[in-house]
């Protein structure tokens, strides 16, 4: 029982080892995941209530209520601890994120606001009526997509 714990151990402390290297290999590896967890969140909500816009699936207010609070609720995170300077393409190639995102003058905090205004009037459209909805679908569209184009690399 001893060797095989000691086993199991030595194993654990391995991968443990092997783990903080490759974290070092890949800068802000751990802050790039959980950005692109939190950007793959937003799209889901996004899908489901673009979806009902477009007449893709049937108009439902409860799902579509739902969908905007989500929306809303991880468009108001406090992101700051996920965009380190530093954790942009060139960096590491598994972050999308442009390197301008943190220049003097960038104007991300302005579009990050442009969001959250959206997603505010998202929530209050969604659950009223599918016109109101589509209303709402506009001005969250361009505010994900002009910070995307500008912050992004392009796909």
């Amino acid at each position: 029982m001893t060797r095989k714990f000691l086993g199991l151990t030595a194993a654990a402390i391995a991968c443990a080892c092997a783990g903080a290297v490759l974290a070092q290999d890949a800068p802000f590896a751990q802050q790039i995941k959980a950005r692109q967890g939190l950007m793959e969140y937003r799209a889901l909500q996004l899908g489901v209530l673009g979806g009902m816009a477009k007449g893709e699936v049937e108009y439902n207010a409860e799902a579509a209520q739902k969908a905007a609070d989500n929306l809303l609720a991880m468009s108001t995170v406090d992101e700051s601890m996920l965009w380190p300077s530093g954790s942009d393409n060139a960096a590491n190639p598994a972050s999308g994120a442009l390197a301008k995102i943190w220049e003097d003058g960038s104007d991300v905090g302005d579009r990050h606001k442009a969001l959250v205004d959206a997603a505010t009037a998202m929530q209050a459209a969604a659950g009223k009526d599918l016109d109101s909805l589509k209303v709402a679908m506009g001005p969250v569209g361009e505010a994900c997509g002009g910070c995307h184009k500008a912050f992004r690399k392009s796909e």
